[in-house]
């Protein structure tokens, strides 16, 4: 996986936990869901993409 992908999925989780953290703060459930979501679809990516690459030759 190229050196941006892997970036991209982790900002991708970053700013999921960082939208969870603000609505936990906040007390905004939606936006505590929408950083849930977004924080497993980052964490999602990159663990196939490693499961990707560990089955590479």
């Amino acid at each position: 996986m190229s050196i941006t992908r892997t970036m991209a999925n982790k900002a991708e989780a970053a700013k999921g936990a960082l939208k969870k953290f603000i609505g936990q703060s906040t007390g905004n459930t939606r936006l505590r869901t929408e950083g849930r979501v977004d924080q497993f679809k980052g964490n999602a990516k990159q663990a196939g993409s490693n499961i990707k690459n560990a089955f590479k030759p």
